[in-house]
């Protein structure tokens, strides 16, 4: 049975996300982390009214596999990440998904589950194992990491950029889990904060839990009229962040990831300064990244911590990683943190002449697009051989890499991708270009075609 996707197991929790399941995986996990000697979990839940059920279910299954349970309760997926530092976690969320659906992330000492670990939860939830015996199950206590949490983000942003006093800054929480920590880290750091669907509600009355400029009007328009230096919006469980400049405008992705990466390389002091982030991700950050004596490594979608492990192994210092919405900072923990992306970029924008846009100045921001193809998951393997060759001869230029998919890089740092999805029955055509309409019409004619000869 394969569970885990790019971001965890995740699912409606009437068909997919069960109680059942979420027993059936924390036995799973507990017993595999007991044979590992390692078996203390912390646990966690975002603000789904699904989560205190499936929460306790995953505490049966962990404690009926001998393992040892703290209970974290509500909070950001990033600060149950920071408290599974020497132990593991488990935290229950669906992350930017509607409030019909749950999921499961694990973590372990700070990083999530590779692929090897989700596997051997996979096998384990197969075999059906028994509980221990009665006499070895574990025990569990409460406790309250989110504090700590805060205050050491505080502590970590304090060392980038200047102080925040006089920034203005709209956060719109989304009455996701990051109402208990953003606004109150940034007014800790100086800023004047305005918060927005910042209480935590499983409802999500405010707007989706999606953060997209479709789905932010409010704060835009909020933004917009008022005397605000920059706007932030969070999904579910506060690992992404959306950025919104003075005018109420969404601030694209791949500028933010950009804005991030020039920074740390900046400020790096180590010989080969590297960023980690995926192929879908924008030539503009390899740009700015190469000029200022960094290098780019590109990894699979929701594998951004492999990608740093994979770095480190050959060598490169890892300053910061990234994929679109979802930040990594190294030098504060291994895990995707919205809320410290918060602190950091205000403390960039708050040192920066010209604020936000002068952060955003030195970034070329050619047109962008992403097509999504239609294409049955059997097909998926035939189509993307197909374009390894097919791809490349319609556009002779290119520089090509296959390893994640077909990515052409051109001369001028236009760019494309092709790459199945893992989710749904689509390949997915991401351009970059000057002449992007042009660009993505030609690939989008090379694709379809594989596709229907696959």
């Amino acid at each position: 049975m394969e569970l885990f996707g790019t971001a965890g197991i995740r699912g409606d929790t009437a068909e997919r996300v069960t109680p059942e399941l979420a027993l059936a995986v924390g036995r799973a996990a507990g017993l595999a982390a007991v044979e590992a000697e390692d078996a203390e979990f912390v646990v966690g839940r975002d603000g789904r009214t699904t989560g205190e059920a499936l929460a306790s279910a995953v505490e049966a299954g962990l404690l009926s596999a001998g393992a040892t349970v703290r209970r974290a309760g509500v909070l950001p997926t990033p600060a149950l990440a920071f408290a599974s530092r020497g132990r593991r976690g488990v935290m229950l969320t669906a992350s930017h998904n509607p409030p019909t659906d749950n999921g499961l992330k694990l973590f372990v000492d700070g990083v999530e589950y590779d692929r090897a670990q989700e596997r051997t939860v996979e096998r384990r939830v197969d075999d059906e194992s028994p509980p221990v015996s009665w006499d070895r199950w574990g025990s569990t206590e409460s406790v309250t990491p989110l504090s700590r949490y805060r205050r050491a983000v505080v502590s970590y942003a304090e060392g980038v950029g200047s102080d925040l006093d006089g920034l203005s800054v709209a956060v719109d929480c989304g009455n996701g889990v990051g109402s208990v920590a953003t606004p109150w880290v940034l007014h800790e750091l100086g800023a004047h904060v305005v918060g927005l669907n910042d209480n935590v509600d499983g409802h999500f009355p405010g707007r989706e839990s999606k953060p997209t400029p479709e789905s932010l009007t409010g704060i835009r328009d909020f933004v917009a009229d008022g005397d605000f230096d920059l706007g932030l919006a969070h999904d579910g469980d506060a690992d992404r962040l959306v950025v919104l400049d003075s005018a109420g405008e969404v601030v694209h992705e791949d500028t933010v990831l950009a804005m991030y990466a020039a920074a740390y390389v900046r400020s790096s002091s180590v010989a080969d300064p590297v960023v980690v982030t995926t192929p879908n991700a924008s030539a503009r950050i390899d740009e700015r990244v190469t000029a200022l004596g960094g290098r780019v490594e590109r990894v699979r979608l929701g594998a951004l911590h492999e990608g740093i492990s994979t770095a480190r192994k050959a060598g490169g210092d890892v300053v910061f990683a990234a994929e679109p919405w979802k930040h990594i900072h190294p030098a504060f923990g291994g895990w995707i943190d919205g809320v410290c992306s918060a602190a950091v970029l205000c403390r960039l924008v708050a040192g920066q002449a010209g604020g936000l846009d002068g952060l955003r100045e030195p970034i070329t921001e050619r047109p962008y697009r992403k097509v999504s193809v239609p294409c049955p998951d059997g097909s998926k393997r035939a189509a993307m051989a197909a374009l390894e060759t097919s791809l490349p001869e319609a556009f002779p230029g290119g520089e090509v890499d296959t390893e994640h998919g077909v990515r052409l890089e051109f001369p001028d740092a236009s760019w494309l991708l092709v790459r199945p999805s893992g989710t749904e029955p689509y390949v997915r055509l991401y351009a970059e270009s000057d002449d992007v309409d042009a660009l993505a019409e030609e690939a989008r004619a090379v694709v379809e075609a594989a596709v229907d000869g696959s």
